[in-house]
């Protein structure tokens, strides 16, 4: 079938504006809009049957009811919808009614069309122009701030700001501050009274001390802590910190100053936690740092039931040192962690020092390696350990993380 009876054949189902016309075309030639290229097409038909010239109502137009003469006016609605928010790069995103795109997908189908541009596509790209116009911000196909998606059953217009990220490290000064908010174990998060109607198993976290002067600065609906691992609730974070990623969600503002922020988090949570931010980062950073390796160091303070000399406990050390250690599921969090084995190796163990009968030790090892039961054994669940090699029971009193490092800061 000749491109003139195509026209025909389309033409049959219904009148059909020059923007639908062209799209059946759309993805034939360049430098033409939909729209010229579909008012080309209509007049070369009527030359070719000798007919007079006819342009169509948009309006009557059998496939978008005439949406695409609505540009300006859908482009006024973003326009009005992201009043407010901080903005340099947006993305168009439309819904289209099912009936519509059937509309157009079968007569693809019955006329074995092979170039046609969705409806979807061109308001897509038609509005995101208008909206430039009106805004000065650039469209960005790949990661936009802001996302205006334009509902065509509803002629409503719905906004989705994509979050701002940013890194650096914290410090946790206080024993007793989980890294993110728990919801209450009774009610999980309803609030209740055990909880004091707060939906909250913790008063603070270190998300959520550093998270309020964030949401606050981008004027946002959260802040979301992604950690380097995680410290116990019962341990502190000390040295150069714990390297973090903040995910702020449906931020109103984008440009904020890290500098001022890190001051005034460091003010509200001082004593507490404490921050030094590095920059702007992004979702792949997230990624990055989850399934980072790295290796920490800890310094713990053991303590032993009955006596053993400083040799035999540092030569216990010794048995440990640049060993792989066969860890399950410590008890205290398999409630919340899956059954399994893992190995981890203790990179360097030695002891620093005592206090009051107690043992000063510090540990480095690989990421997930399990100090306190490294230490206890964990009623033989993790081999082999401390309380083993010696053969009496030792538990951690006190628990610090020195260092973190990425395995990219190890070379590896």
């Amino acid at each position: 079938m000749d491109i003139i009876h195509e026209v025909e054949a389309i033409l049959g189902y219904g009148d059909t504006c020059n923007h639908c016309l062209g799209r059946f075309f759309g993805k034939r030639s360049f430098g033409l809009t939909n729209e010229e290229r579909g008012r080309a097409l209509r007049i070369a038909r009527e030359l070719a049957e000798n007919e007079p010239h006819h342009e169509p109502e948009p309006e009557s137009c059998w496939i978008c009811g005439g949406e695409f003469s609505r540009i300006d006016a859908w482009a006024a609605m973003v326009a009005e919808a992201v009043r407010g928010i901080e903005f340099e790069t947006f993305l168009i995103g439309t819904k289209v009614p099912p009936l519509v795109t059937e509309s157009e997908e079968m007569v693809w189908s019955d006329l074995s069309l092979h170039d046609p541009e969705p409806l979807k596509a061109e308001m897509n790209r038609e509005v995101g122009k208008a909206v430039s116009v009106l805004t000065g911000k650039t469209a960005d196909l790949k990661r936009p701030d802001i996302v205006a998606i334009l509902d065509l059953a509803e002629g409503t217009v719905e906004v989705q700001v994509n979050p701002v990220f940013f890194t650096g490290r914290y410090l946790k000064y206080e024993r007793g501050i989980p890294q993110t908010h728990w919801d209450c174990r009774s009610c999980r998060g309803a609030g209740c009274e055990q909880c004091n109607f707060t939906g909250k198993q913790y008063a603070d976290s270190v998300e959520e001390l550093i998270g309020r002067p964030v949401i606050e600065a981008f004027d946002a609906e959260n802040a979301v802590l992604h950690g380097a691992g995680r410290e116990d609730i019962d341990a502190r974070m000390l040295g150069s910190g714990r390297p973090f990623v903040m995910e702020v969600e449906a931020p109103r503002k984008r440009s904020v100053d890290l500098a001022a922020l890190e001051e005034e988090i460091n003010r509200t949570a001082v004593g507490r936690v404490a921050v030094h931010l590095a920059g702007w980062a992004d979702r792949k950073m997230v990624q990055s740092l989850k399934s980072d390796k790295g290796h920490k160091k800890y310094r713990i303070l053991v303590e032993i039931d009955g006596s053993a000399t400083p040799d035999e406990f540092r030569a216990a050390l010794d048995q440990l040192k640049g060993v792989t250690i066969r860890q399950r599921t410590p008890l205290r969090v398999s409630h919340r962690r899956a059954d399994k084995v893992r190995e981890r190796q203790v990179l360097d163990i030695e002891c620093t020092g005592t206090q009051d009968g107690r043992y000063w030790v510090e540990v480095v090892g690989e990421a997930g390696l399990y100090i306190k039961e490294l230490v206890s054994g964990d009623s033989g669940r993790t081999q082999p350990s401390l309380a083993q090699i010696l053969g009496r029971t030792a538990s951690v009193v006190s628990l610090d993380v020195v260092l973190v490092k990425t395995a990219n800061e190890y070379g590896e």
